[in-house]
């Protein structure tokens, strides 16, 4: 039953994020308002979705999709200046495109002033804009708007008046279709109609066009794809708890726990004279802690909640909140001072166990065993609890605390078990300050990665990533020369020494830093690219590579795949795509990454902003049935985009059969994991030649 309504969780959470795909930040409703006179106004209103942004009209043509008025038909009719933006306009630098961006968030609206020049008009017309969060860019979005009806002011005015009326005239920032009202009805009676796509197997589609197996949709084989995967969430919660099983391991041999052991099961030892119902208590002793740290675990999830632990990942106040958290911890294993909870606690509770028998009295000196235990172990599971809890999995702190748990329950049953092991244990010294030291400098270095990720998303640029390494080359130094006794610490032995397990992790450490000082001048440093901000980020860099696509249009570059019998991998990217450009310089400047996609895969990058006309308007059915022209190269792949991957935001990158059009592996959207993209990138190759 518990399996069962785990495969349905995550066949839920896979279903939310497939939905979730096709984003509809923006909702915009269009009117017209009359004027006094003679003049009138469109008015195009939009509502806005929090952490989302519509750029304004007036920006840089080599930056993000700023807002255009388009006109089809503008008959009776002529414009009155530009488009303007009408609201509360944000402006902020943009270090990417280099220049002032203008944007709404929240609400906004922009507005097309019109003049009639006859009684009779007849408009049809369209908004263009862009919008984008911090994570992803929509492509060019249209919101159309027509009307015929009478113009009150001149539906009064004699015939001659109005055939004197000025002809429409486009005035800088609008364009009208220049053929005669005939032409563009013409060529509206010609555009292409494409109801589902269809066409010739495995086909090129004709210039313009857009259909054939090639364009069809691969929804329900992508999701395949995804719940296959659903294993790699089994995996991802094995390595959490082998993480919470090595921080267990690590807080028995420090000064607060490991004196502890053998007393506690002298106790047990002393207090039945057999020696069975001895293992029988320590076994339950061992069970109530991992009880009482499953429910720690638990009442983190609870007061975070689903929605905030899956924030927690990206959001900049929780990440500042946890590195100092543990810098507070670094600080206390260093010595600078003892966390300890108050000594009451741990009397009352002492009392009631010995006042107390039965199950009761254990469950209660295991509680006592975690208070005393608290000036180590609090800053160990803290450490592990922010760890887990950043990686967005509401079921990762439970899992957690029960790896640690486990392993701290171990040695008090395995010595009640065992009485005799106890002798040949190292007796209590020194080299556990040694190992809180150690534990020190390593919630140093993650207090940093967490101080990183609220850094990257304010874009504040104070760790960048050379600085991030210079701390890091420093701190694992400092790390080195500690371990090979030239620093000390408050708590440290006058007399402590340098032993050989010590010299070789010293060493380790110190080759550590090394390893990484490659990396102040641009060096991919594959081993931390997880930890370290991404490549884009360094300002100072030597290093060059990078990775070009060959085809921008996607039947021609699905034709070359499979003239030269490679898979094919699409890039659906923008011009003003911010993210996709972080994608480009962070993940296929590593030279792994480049090389798979340079050697074995045809890449095609179609551009969903690119305003090239196609040759003529192509209308097509969207799948929810309504009716969309398609009047741009970037309007026909944001259509491929959203029919055939179910998706509208930038950037997606999905590999396929170019023979079939059928997907090798999952879609794989921003995400700087340089890991995790060489692994997506293997498994569509595999699975591409698994099938030929």
């Amino acid at each position: 039953m518990k399996k069962k309504s785990l495969l349905f969780f995550a066949a839920l959470l896979t279903s939310i994020m497939a939905a979730a795909q096709m984003a509809d930040p923006v909702h915009f409703r269009s009117e017209l308002k009359m004027l006094e006179g003679d003049e009138a106004e469109i008015i195009f209103s939009a509502t806005i979705d929090p952490g989302w942004h519509v750029y304004s009209t007036d920006i840089t043509d080599d930056g993000p999709t700023k807002a255009t008025f388009h006109a089809d038909k503008l008959e009776g009719a002529e414009l009155v200046g530009k488009l303007k933006p009408r609201g509360k306009v944000k402006e902020e630098f943009d270090e990417m495109f280099g220049t002032n961006l203008r944007f709404f968030e929240s609400q906004g609206a922009f507005v097309q002033k019109i003049r009639f020049t006859k009684p009779k008009y007849d408009i049809s017309c369209y908004l263009e804009y862009g919008a984008c969060n911090d994570e992803m860019c929509m492509p060019p979005t249209t919101v159309e708007f027509s009307k015929k009806g009478e113009a009150p002011k001149l539906a009064q005015q004699a015939p001659e008046e109005q055939a004197q009326q000025a002809p429409p005239s486009a005035p800088e920032g609008a364009t009208i279709a220049a053929e005669p009202q005939e032409a563009i009805a013409t060529q509206n009676t010609d555009s292409i109609t494409i109801e589902a796509p269809s066409g010739a197997v495995g086909g090129a589609s004709p210039s313009g066009a857009v259909g054939g197996t090639l364009w069809q949709p691969i929804t329900d084989e992508l999701k395949a794809f995804e719940n296959a995967g659903s294993n790699d969430m089994s995996l991802s919660w094995w390595m959490i708890f082998l993480e919470g099983l090595l921080a267990g391991f690590l807080a028995i041999l420090t000064p607060c726990v490991w004196p502890i052991i053998p007393m506690t099961v002298s106790f047990f030892l002393k207090r039945n004279k057999e020696r069975k119902k001895a293992i029988h208590e320590a076994i339950t002793y061992g069970l109530s802690i991992v009880v009482i740290y499953v429910l720690l675990g638990l009442l983190v999830t609870l007061l975070f909640g689903a929605s905030a632990l899956n924030a927690l990942s990206t959001n900049a106040l929780f990440n500042i909140f946890f590195a100092l958290l543990l810098i507070v911890f670094a600080a206390s294993f260093f010595g600078a001072f003892e966390l300890t909870l108050p000594s009451s606690w741990s009397n009352k509770i002492d009392q009631k166990s010995e006042n107390t028998t039965g199950l009761l009295s254990i469950f209660l000196m295991a509680f006592t065993l975690a208070l005393v235990s608290f000036s180590c172990t609090g800053p160990i599971v803290g450490f592990l609890l922010v760890a887990v809890s950043t990686q967005g999995d509401i079921i990762a702190p439970t899992i957690g605390m029960l790896g640690f748990a486990i392993a701290l329950a171990i040695p008090f049953t395995l010595f009640a078990m065992f009485p005799s092991l106890l002798k040949s244990a190292p007796k209590s010294g020194g080299w556990m300050n040694t190992i809180k030291v150690v534990l020190g400098f390593i919630e140093l270095a993650f207090a940093l990665k967490f101080l990183s990720v609220a850094d990257l998303a304010n874009r504040w640029h104070l760790l960048d990533r050379e600085t991030f390494l210079a701390l890091w080359i420093v701190l694992f130094a400092l790390l080195g020369a500690y371990l090979l006794g030239w620093l000390k610490f408050p708590h440290d032995d006058d007399k402590r020494s340098t032993n050989v397990p010590q010299f070789f992790l010293g060493w380790v450490s110190l080759a550590f830093a090394v390893y990484m000082v490659p990396g102040l001048w641009g060096a991919p440093l594959k081993a931390i690219s997880a930890f370290s901000p991404p490549m884009n980020t360094q300002d100072f860099n030597l290093y060059s590579g990078s990775v070009e696509a060959k085809y921008t249009d996607y039947d021609l570059g699905m034709a070359a795949a499979r003239a030269e019998g490679k898979p094919a991998m699409i890039d659906f990217t923008g011009f003003g795509c911010v993210n996709c450009r972080k994608m480009e310089a962070a993940v296929w400047t590593d030279p792994q990454v480049q090389k798979l996609i340079e050697q074995n895969y045809v890449l095609i990058s179609l551009y969903v902003d690119d305003k090239t006309p196609l040759p003529q308007p192509i209308e097509v059915t969207e799948v929810d049935g309504k009716k969309t022209t398609l009047r741009t190269v970037g309007g026909k792949w944001s259509y491929l985009e959203r029919t055939k991957i179910g998706a509208n935001t930038q950037p997606f990158y999905v590999l396929l059969d170019p023979a079939t059009g059928k997907p090798l592996n999952g879609l794989r959207s921003y995400d700087e994991d340089i890991a995790q993209y060489i692994e997506f990138l293997q498994k569509g190759l595999k699975n591409y030649k698994s099938g030929e």
